[in-house]
């Protein structure tokens, strides 16, 4: 009998997944990461998606499965991982994306360790995406759901991942796991999705990072692309590429900020089509499909809930160079980009 272990954040979408598993015979166990105590940054514990409620929701579910449950301590990996490089990012000018790293360094790396260390088979999780095996090369496609595709944030994963990797709601819509959580009379069949980052639940990325590194951010200049001063901003983590709202400054038309200099703590404003951008350069990317040996045309997106475009990529060096047919907004250094033929992910990398 194959052995599974059930990534379950207390939400409908993995509880569902515990549930197909256990359908096909699989022998299961539910495992929730505990990743940090709400107290150490600052947040009550009903805010986020790691509150003891979500555990206790967890825990419900895999008793009504009748499967073993277990909470897994990975406190010390996610803050190394995840916080600190989030934390790091913006510090050096650019805008993390840390549901990636999650994905990357604790579903996919330290709990399948954990699966290796309890002689299981597979991690199984709640994404809306899909594995296909062709000529003994695992494969990543998009989920059948477009509107809740989550493949854009799963480009790490590596052959030996996917070969241990189940997503069984891949062919599902978000309606029927829903259907099916309300059938089998789970408790959190009716709990609305988490949108916001678990350790930033109110969305005040700044504040967070004033607190977690109890460090002040100076104020600096905003300025245009000549260089010529437009006014102060109240420090250079708290804003990314493209932002308009929030700038505190009023020029008589819509500005943009379309770059930051940490080194002279300014931040520069522009026009919409000042972020229009033409080419991109990223960096520590990681190939599910072979990894090409010439041009090839594609598709990519930047961030996550854009439109895939129309894009020529090469290999450079330890680089992959993209270059796109019509300009896209506001690419941003570290942010993802992942490549697309149809369906299936080519790969991905960080946006330098």
């Amino acid at each position: 009998m194959k052995k599974a272990i059930i990534a379950m954040s207390g939400g409908v979408d993995s509880s569902v997944a515990a549930y197909f598993m256990k359908q096909k015979g699989f022998e299961c166990i539910g495992a929730t990461m505990k990743l940090y105590d709400n107290e150490d940054i600052g947040i009550s514990r009903e805010k986020t998606c790691c509150s003891l409620d979500d555990i206790d929701d967890a825990r419900a579910v895999a008793r009504k499965l009748e499967m073993p449950y277990y909470v897994f301590n990975f406190k010390d990996e996610f803050e190394k991982k995840v916080i600190d490089n989030f934390v790091s990012t913006y510090e050096k000018g650019g805008t993390p994306n840390p549901c990636i790293d999650c994905n990357r360094y604790l579903k996919f790396e330290k709990l399948m360790q954990r699966m290796k260390e309890l002689h299981y088979d597979y991690v199984v999780t709640g994404h809306y995406a899909d594995i296909e095996e062709k000529d003994g090369r695992y494969l990543l496609k998009k989920g059948a759901d477009k509107s809740k595709d989550q493949s854009y944030v799963l480009y790490s994963l590596t052959q030996e991942q996917l070969a241990h990797t189940l997503f069984p709601l891949g062919r599902m819509s978000k309606t029927e796991i829903r259907e099916i959580a309300e059938r089998e009379g789970f408790v959190n069949a009716k709990k609305r999705d988490s949108q916001d980052i678990c350790f930033v639940p109110d969305g005040d990325y700044a504040g967070f990072i004033r607190t977690y590194t109890g460090k002040t951010y100076p104020h600096g200049d905003f300025v245009n692309k000549s260089g010529e001063v437009l006014g102060t901003h109240s420090g250079i983590i708290k804003y990314t590429i493209g932002q308009r709202k929030g700038l505190g400054i009023a020029l008589g038309h819509p500005v943009y900020v379309c770059g930051k200099n940490i080194a002279d703590n300014t931040v520069t404003l522009g026009t919409n089509d000042d972020l229009n951008c033409s080419r991109l350069e990223a960096c520590d990317f990681n190939w599910i499909a072979p990894e090409p040996d010439a041009p090839i045309t594609c598709k990519a997106k930047t961030r996550y809930n854009m439109r895939e475009v129309d894009c020529i990529a090469y290999c450079e060096g330890d680089r992959v160079v993209v270059e796109f047919k019509v300009p896209v907004r506001a690419v941003t250094s570290g942010q993802a980009v992942v490549l697309y033929d149809g369906d299936y992910v080519l790969g991905g990398g960080t946006i330098i």
